[in-house]
């Protein structure tokens, strides 16, 4: 194992999985980078289809929001590293769908182990829109380490 990739989102058990991915890497020895997906800017715009007959309100997409967005993100990253106290941890922003994105990097970057946290969903939810992790673990080429996160 000579690189982990540790996949984060904004979510506080974003911690827990960060301090084990990394506890992991250096058991191993491994290159370390945090990765934080940012989805299609689309979504954080309030533009919807008609549906059943009822015409949403569209607000027009501000120009300056995918550069906010990943200015958050970037600090975010940031400051996760920085609390790792590690110099020597990268971070990468991806953007798209979140798990084509995480596996799409993990490829690009050539890790050999994926790092991520598994959060508790109900079975109906699993069902009905699955889980990152699950289609992570559906189409990677390495392995995956996942970190169960429990609801308190």
């Amino acid at each position: 194992m000579k690189k982990v990739l540790i996949a984060i989102d904004y979510n506080p058990t974003s911690e827990q999985v960060a301090l084990q991915g990394y506890e992991l890497s250096k058991t191993l020895d491994a290159q370390i980078c945090l990765v934080h997906v940012v989805a299609d800017v689309r979504y954080y715009g309030m533009q919807y289809p008609t549906f059943m007959g009822f015409d949403s309100y569209e607000v027009p997409l501000d120009p300056n929001l995918h550069g906010e967005i990943t200015k958050v993100a970037d600090s975010f990253l940031e400051t996760a590293a920085q609390h790792l106290n590690d110099p020597s941890v990268k971070t990468h922003i991806a953007e798209g769908e979140t798990a084509d994105a995480i596996l799409d990097y993990a490829e690009e970057w050539g890790a050999s182990l994926i790092v991520m946290g598994t959060h508790s969903h109900g079975t109906l939810e699993k069902f009905l829109v699955g889980t990152v992790a699950s289609r992570v673990l559906e189409h990677t080429k390495v392995p995956v380490y996942m970190i169960p996160i429990k609801r308190d």
